[in-house]
């Protein structure tokens, strides 16, 4: 009994002793867990080309953008790639300029019985569906050309038609069809491309779909063309509408019956 009064009275005294011995406890020390890192806002930069006001088509379901060059017979393909290949000859300047309309006349040399059968044929398709086809198919010219000519996507355009015309050169006669539907996509994607980032850039898209160009089809292309009987095409107020081709244009040496006579 009294060996336990005395272990008590012992840690009573240490007890007492500490809380009179007049050093304060200090205080336990908090560390703060370090603040994360800020996460870098990325914001897409303007274009090249673009502006606050670029007015750009709506993309299909799939993300897609309609263009002129979707959904074509055979004959349309090749007088499609045609008409790519001439704008580039008359817009394209700087170092490939010589290369371009050396490639684009030798192109209308070699393969002028095609491109001429090409034309006719194609005609033929609008002539089919009767009504005022001319109208039409000049209408659907006319806005090819413009469609080729957008200046917004003119180097990216430029680049692609000089390799084209550099490759068309090994082209047999009779893979211009197949050739005419693989390149065609090509000079049309720098197009796509622009309307693409111009939505990334407004925060409407992310990346780039894949795209199938029906060939030989019967849907409409997003211009409303189709592969057989084109529809009359109503003037579409979301498509840009590019800066006409410079009067000061160097003048080519065209046979002019490959034109179809224009």
């Amino acid at each position: 009994m009294t060996r336990s009064f005395r272990l008590y009275a012992t840690t009573a005294g240490m007890v007492l002793l500490a809380g009179c011995s007049g050093q304060p406890t200090p205080p336990a020390l908090v560390i703060a867990p370090p603040r994360p890192a800020p996460v870098p806002v990325l914001v897409a930069q303007m274009p090249k080309g673009a502006s606050p006001t670029t007015i750009i088509p709506t993309p299909f379901a799939d993300g897609s953008y309609p263009t002129p060059n979707r959904v074509l017979t055979q004959a349309a393909t090749i007088w499609h790639l045609r008409v790519g290949l001439n704008v580039a000859a008359l817009a394209c300047r700087g170092p490939q300029e010589a290369a371009i309309v050396a490639g684009y006349n030798a192109l209308l040399t070699t393969h002028k019985a095609a491109l001429v059968t090409a034309e006719a044929t194609y005609a033929a398709e609008y002539r089919k569906a009767g009504g005022d086809w001319r109208d039409r198919y000049d209408d659907a010219m006319t806005r090819l050309y413009n469609f080729f000519s957008q200046s917004t996507a003119r180097d990216e355009f430029c680049a692609a038609a000089g390799a084209v015309l550099a490759e068309a050169q090994a082209v047999p006669a009779a893979d211009l069809t197949g050739f005419a539907q693989t390149r065609l996509v090509r000079l049309d994607r720098p197009f796509t491309d622009f309307y693409r980032a111009v939505d990334v850039w407004r925060g409407r898209a992310t990346a780039r779909p894949a795209v199938a160009y029906a060939q030989n089809g019967y849907g409409q292309n997003g211009y409303g063309q189709t592969g057989y009987a084109p529809r009359p095409v109503a003037a579409r107020p979301n498509v840009q509408v590019s800066v006409p081709v410079p009067a000061a244009i160097p003048r080519l040496s065209v046979d002019q019956s490959v034109l179809g006579g224009r």
